[in-house]
């Protein structure tokens, strides 16, 4: 990571509230090529809150946000194509039931991207192939397990290109034995070198994956350090205090 690049994301101030519930409050951030941050924290911290602002499924209600350059504020009215360089990823797989699996990565790419059929069924085999279910291309999403659909809404969000992966909570609607098959894919991107903010309850995961982790709470930054420095010495009480609570199962 060099950090003479331009960010690939950038947050400034950044607030959002729902009524009078203040979910993220003044939150500053930077996201630099190839850099792995992991976002970490109690229920209710606005983790979800500010991963879903960077890509403007949440409007701030202060402040400002900038993917590869370009604010979002400014640009609403092209959000769709700033998007395409998003990838997310959601806890909940979010496939359409009604179409095989390399139908569902195929739709975003012949709508948005213009990209003729032939050539769209091999780009969604590609990505089947990198995640290792090229086996279910045929598929229908309720025919596969928990770990093969997220893989599969993986595969989806790769196929566009992005330049930036945002993941919120992957594993968490996923039975133990399925977490390993879907973090494991999320290590060969880190290794591939893709630009990834990730929220996670998954501690071992943000240990050996993260270049920075971030800790939130009550919608603030608590803490943020590398990972050998959070977990070994963290320095504010109330991330010993979490981390204490969560390390123990």
């Amino acid at each position: 990571m060099n950090e003479n690049n331009a960010p690939m994301i950038e947050v400034k101030n950044l607030s959002k509230s729902f009524g009078t519930l203040e979910a993220v409050h003044g939150i500053s951030l930077k996201v630099f090529p190839k850099q792995v941050l992991v976002i970490i924290g109690p229920s209710g911290s606005g983790k979800s809150t500010l991963l879903r602002t960077m890509n403007w499924l949440e409007q701030p209600t202060e402040g400002e946000v900038f993917v590869d350059g370009i604010s979002l504020w400014e640009n609403q009215y092209r959000i769709n194509d700033i998007r395409s360089n998003i990838g997310m990823v959601f806890q909940n797989f979010n496939l359409y039931g009604h179409l095989t699996v390399t139908e569902n990565i195929t739709l975003a790419l012949r709508i948005v991207k213009k990209i003729k059929k032939e050539d769209a069924q091999r780009i969604a085999m590609q990505q089947l192939m990198k995640v290792g279910i090229a086996d279910k291309a045929d598929y229908y999403p309720s025919q596969l397990s928990g770990g093969q659909q997220q893989r599969v809404a993986i595969a989806r969000a790769l196929a566009m290109e992005p330049k930036v992966m945002l993941f919120d909570e992957p594993t968490s609607a996923l039975d133990p034995e399925m977490i390993k098959e879907v973090l494991d894919v999320m290590q060969l991107l880190v290794k591939e070198g893709m630009t990834m903010v990730i929220v996670t309850h998954e501690m071992g995961f943000a240990k050996a994956a993260a270049d920075e982790i971030i800790f939130m709470d009550m919608g603030k930054i608590v803490e943020r350090a590398a990972p050998e420095v959070f977990f070994e010495h963290p320095a504010c009480e109330r991330t010993q205090q979490f981390l204490s609570q969560i390390l123990k199962h």
